[in-house]
């Protein structure tokens, strides 16, 4: 049942997607097509939670409509029902605002772009927590046609193809949860190497996040922070793994402001309320964050840009996140500047993961001086080689790096799991089967002849602190 029902809704996105297809790049999907979802998704709760208020049974989103429409008529009533809309979901969209009632625009042939704009809008006013989030949507560029009769005609097509979704309360928030996450692998891969790495394909995510909650089942309550968010994919893997999600608080941080907006839109997706959201639009490596409050978390979970230039300017030698390793990472490659400033957020008793490409562990330099330094920490726990062209947006090879605070052994766990995937379109993956091996071997710290070692500190300063797998 679930699988139909991903399958509904990712059909739903594709016919939406064909309507566009030509008028904006593939990687653009996202930005455009996952805001109208999400809008459909609150207006579909809404009309829902209306016909609860009457006393009414379930019904068609059509007939929800029109009896909304005709409550509204009376000024009086209309405010007593939009106070306890906005009291029990937190938002409110008038009737002439709902999807619903844009359906019915196109059906009669008066749809207009600017009014489904104004709705947009009227949701982002209707809360604090919604501010800005469907800013980065451009319903007026020039992509989508030079006359508003052309974006009329292109947002009436995307329209009617989400509607087919049907009414969105009637699935669980797990199955809408599975099926975002798939829409957001559907949109990465076809965007290809165009997709910018907003996306962490879920084979690599299962083990980022089972190795970062090893151990953390008997938590009461379990703290989550990715610096890089992305979508939020990453971060929301948590509750898969976690006895019980409802007492988790994600941290996240996103320069990019679509993708950041997206990553808020996946908690509601998710089920996740406002007041465990800790979200932040901001430059990681410039502006430290959180610095107040919750600064030091029970899970890291990164999956960085690669190799991308930062400052590295000389002040960020006092900065508490760099300052006790005495040089910084390259202006050319902030790869270990983004580990540090995981790191730095890890708590006594935490564990972080970081996907990072295969060159963070033999590049020399100030990267190697870095390196050394956490393994003099006891901060290196853990190296897991993976195989190449498993990320859409790089076809690299990369590495697992797992990092803990107050370790009281020097060893470190090194897995070649290079060889281990299989094809799938054009890109390889890790198997279930693939998964269960990296995480055998991670939780036994025991050798394997050509898959695992547990190389003593002695070995690893006989290596000169290069971490290169094959040495």
């Amino acid at each position: 049942m679930a699988e139909l029902i991903k399958r509904k809704i990712a059909n739903s996105v594709w016919r939406a997607a064909d309507a566009i297809r030509g008028s904006i790049d593939s990687s653009e999907f996202s930005q455009l097509l996952l805001p109208l979802v999400f809008y459909k998704y609150l207006s579909d709760k809404e009309l829902t939670y209306v016909l609860e208020i009457m006393e009414k049974p379930i019904d068609t989103l059509r007939n929800a409509q029109k009896s909304f429409e005709i409550l509204c008529k009376d000024e009086d009533t209309k405010k007593v029902i939009l106070k306890k809309i906005q009291e029990k979901l937190g938002y409110t969209i008038e009737p002439e605002f709902t999807f619903m009632a844009h359906i019915q625009a196109i059906e009669e042939r008066s749809f207009e772009t600017i009014e489904l704009d104004r709705s947009l809008q009227t949701i982002q006013n209707s809360n604090e927590g919604f501010v800005g989030i469907f800013e980065g949507l451009d319903l007026f560029s020039k992509k989508f046609g030079y006359t508003i009769q052309a974006k009329n005609k292109i947002f009436s097509e995307v329209l009617q193809s989400l509607s087919s979704i049907g009414n969105m309360t009637e699935y669980t928030q797990k199955e809408l949860g599975e099926s975002f996450e798939e829409l957001f692998g559907f949109i990465a891969s076809d965007a290809g190497r165009k997709s910018e790495g907003f996306y962490t394909p879920q084979s690599i995510t299962k083990v980022l996040t089972q190795i970062a909650l090893e151990g953390k089942e008997n938590q009461s309550e379990l703290s989550v922070y990715d610096p890089t968010m992305g979508s939020g994919s990453l971060l929301l893997s948590a509750q898969q793994y976690f006895p019980d999600p409802n007492s988790i608080t994600f941290y996240g941080q996103e320069l990019n402001f679509s993708t950041y907006n997206l990553a808020r839109m996946n908690m509601f997706f998710h089920g996740v309320p406002f007041e465990k959201q800790c979200l932040r639009r901001g430059d990681t490596l410039g502006w430290d964050w959180p610095t107040e409050n919750q600064t030091k978390f029970d899970t890291v979970l990164m999956n960085p840009p690669y190799s991308v230039k930062w400052l590295a300017e000389e002040g960020y030698l006092s900065d508490p996140r760099f300052k006790d390793y005495g040089v910084l990472a390259p202006k050319s490659k902030a790869d270990y500047a983004f580990l540090l400033h995981g790191y730095h957020h890890l708590n006594d008793t935490g564990t972080m993961t970081i996907l990072l490409p295969h060159g963070a562990l033999f590049r020399g330099g100030s990267e190697g001086k870095i390196r050394q330094t956490l393994l003099e920490m006891n901060a290196i726990d853990t190296i897991i080689g993976l195989p190449s062209n498993l990320l859409y947006a790089t076809s690299i090879p990369t590495v697992i790096i797992v990092l803990k605070k107050n370790r009281s052994n020097k060893d470190v766990l090194f897995i070649d799991a290079s060889q281990d995937f299989e094809k799938e379109r054009n890109l390889s993956t890790l198997t279930e089967k693939h998964i269960e091996a990296i995480l055998d071997s991670y939780k036994s710290r025991k050798d394997k002849p050509k898959y695992a070692h547990l190389a003593t500190f002695e070995e690893i300063v006989e290596k000169d602190y290069n971490l290169n797998i094959p040495r």
